[in-house]
């Protein structure tokens, strides 16, 4: 009931509704005029007949006789009267059971569940609306986008064509409008030009159609276009893309950044201007079996380890933190000093097998292409023939083969990338591979962002969510984002010197203890202090760019507050 008055304004907003309401009093206004005209006539017979009764009870004989009721306790003994009272019954059937129904449903029932339907599915925005994020498809991808938008409080709006589907999302708790992706007029009742975002992440002609229509409307909002075809790109650009997403390109070089040649080397994975995060495997290193604090990495060579993956889980690095041979560390630093990290730590190592790409589509060639740019032998591993280029490195067959995978080299290869689209398909091929190497590298991609906790119950060190990377890919591009991921579920976050803290030094604040987040940087004006010293003070003006999951993201916003 809550929405009653929403749903009646939009309802009497309406000019043909407010018209068929009208209709409606009118025909109820009739219908009451010949229960009036009929009860002074059952007075007038009745006192023909000798019989008197109340103006009430002329009143109820006539309902109950056009209702059909006809309960008989009050008759007409005359011809007369009983053909009026025929004549009263079929005006009762013509009126209360073809005619009112047939008037309620088509002038208000109707009309009024229309009103519902529009008060959860608007069609146009209030005309204050500004600073939201205009969606043009509800997926994967804007499934992880909003959950990030919601996070830190951004507006936000999907654009359904059919009313059907807006009415589901609607239900899920998606905010929705209804319009055409092709039509100006949509992208004007959705405010697009006091918009802070367009993000088009359907088809690529779809995307393409988007762009073009919206730029009719707006020359200066941002557009993102996801694009599927490397072709495509140029044209999403031409139609007034400000930045065009290839995600599977994005994905294979994320995954192939994961993968370990056996050097123990550390590769970036992030950057935030001269500040570096890369992760190093430590497996045959002279850091291995030694504690974070025993290996005086900050003294040597400059970095921070911020943290540590251990088979998928990512942990605070403490000073006691054991480094295990399945250890991968995550460092902080600047370009310089993971140089000198890789220069001290690096293991000369000549590999005995390739390693293993299983699946062949785009994000399989784009993370072979990206394992090539690091001077590593691969194979991919693909059964659909179509898929299968002129190259020695490619495998005609299925993964799920033990004699495929021994072709592959299965029995030395360091590590396994497996790249499918398909979920279920990557968990059994994630057991599989666990099963037969229980001392390989297994990194996996994962399409939902729900199915990571089961790639990882499954065997696989790393998980990389598509959805969740393209979500917070488009994310970090909102000019006002602090937020930079990483890693699948490892963000860099910039925001303002709470109050709290301000004046105290990084060792007082603690943060690290209380919310899991690590502070690797500050930045006080243009100047920004790489792994500052724990007794630095914080200026009540500066930045710190913290590193930390989103649990400790969401503890460090709940203590602080949101910038």
């Amino acid at each position: 009931m809550k929405f009653l008055p929403t749903q009646l304004l939009i309802f009497l907003k309406n000019k043909p509704d407010r018209r068929n309401l009208k209709l409606l009093l009118n025909f109820l206004l009739v219908l009451l005029l010949l229960v009036l005209v009929f009860t002074v006539i059952f007075h007038l017979l009745m006192l023909r007949e000798g019989q008197r009764f109340s103006w009430i009870t002329g009143f109820y004989w006539t309902l109950t006789v056009m209702s059909t009721l006809g309960f008989g306790d009050i008759t007409f003994h005359s011809d007369l009267g009983r053909f009026f009272s025929i004549v009263v019954l079929l005006s009762g059937m013509v009126f209360l059971l073809i005619l009112f129904p047939f008037t309620f449903i088509n002038f208000f029932y109707s009309p009024w569940m229309k009103a519902q339907e529009d008060a959860q599915v608007p069609r146009e925005l209030p005309k204050g609306t500004r600073g939201h994020v205009v969606l043009t498809r509800y997926g994967p991808v804007t499934e992880a986008l909003i959950n990030k938008l919601d996070q830190f409080g951004y507006p936000y709006v999907v654009l359904v064509p059919d009313l059907a589907e807006g009415l589901r999302l609607h239900g899920m708790g998606i905010k929705v409008m209804l319009g055409e992706l092709d039509d100006p007029k949509t992208y004007s009742q959705v405010r697009v030009e006091q918009a802070a975002l367009v993000a088009a992440t359907s088809t690529d002609v779809i995307n393409t159609n988007v762009a073009f229509t919206v730029r009719e409307v707006s020359a200066d909002v941002p557009i993102i276009s996801t694009c599927n075809l490397e072709a495509s790109a140029d044209i999403l650009q031409l139609a007034g893309s400000n930045h065009v997403l290839q995600l599977g390109e994005m994905m294979g070089e994320f995954l192939s950044r994961r993968a370990s040649g056996g050097d123990a080397s550390a590769q970036v994975i992030g950057e935030f201007r001269e500040l570096q995060i890369a992760e190093a495997s430590v497996a045959g290193s002279p850091l291995e079996g030694l504690t974070i604090k025993e290996t005086r990495l900050r003294e040597r060579v400059g970095v921070s380890v911020v943290g540590v993956w251990e088979r998928g889980k990512f942990r605070a690095a403490q000073p006691e933190t054991l480094i295990s041979p399945t250890t991968v560390l995550v460092l902080a630093g600047s370009k310089l000093q993971i140089e000198n990290y890789n220069k001290m730590f690096k293991v000369n190592k000549v590999l005995k097998a390739p390693l293993i790409i299983i699946g062949g589509g785009r994000v399989g060639r784009a993370t072979g292409k990206s394992l090539a740019a690091r001077n590593l032998d691969y194979r991919i591993v693909e059964k659909a023939p179509e898929r299968i280029r002129k190259d020695p490195r490619y495998i005609l067959g299925d993964a799920a083969e033990l004699e495929v995978l021994k072709e592959a080299g299965i029995e030395e290869s360091p590590c396994v990338i497996i790249t499918t689209h398909d979920d279920d398909v990557n968990v059994y091929l994630t057991i599989y591979c666990r099963r037969l190497r229980p001392d390989i590298q297994i990194i996996t991609r994962s399409t939902l962002q729900r199915n990571l906790p089961t790639m990882h119950r499954a065997g696989a060190d790393f998980v990389m969510s598509y959805a969740s990377m393209g979500g917070n890919t488009i994310f970090n591009l909102l000019k006002r984002s602090g937020i930079l991921m990483v890693a699948e579920g490892l963000d860099l976050l910039k925001v303002k010197v709470p109050v709290q803290l301000a004046g105290r030094s990084i060792a007082q604040s603690s943060i690290r203890q209380e919310t899991g987040c690590t502070i690797i940087a500050v930045r006080n004006g243009e100047d920004l202090l790489i792994n500052p010293d724990p007794f630095m003070v914080l200026p009540a003006e500066a930045e710190i760019i913290l590193i930390g999951t989103v649990e400790a993201e969401n503890k460090f916003f709940t203590m602080y507050g949101a910038e």
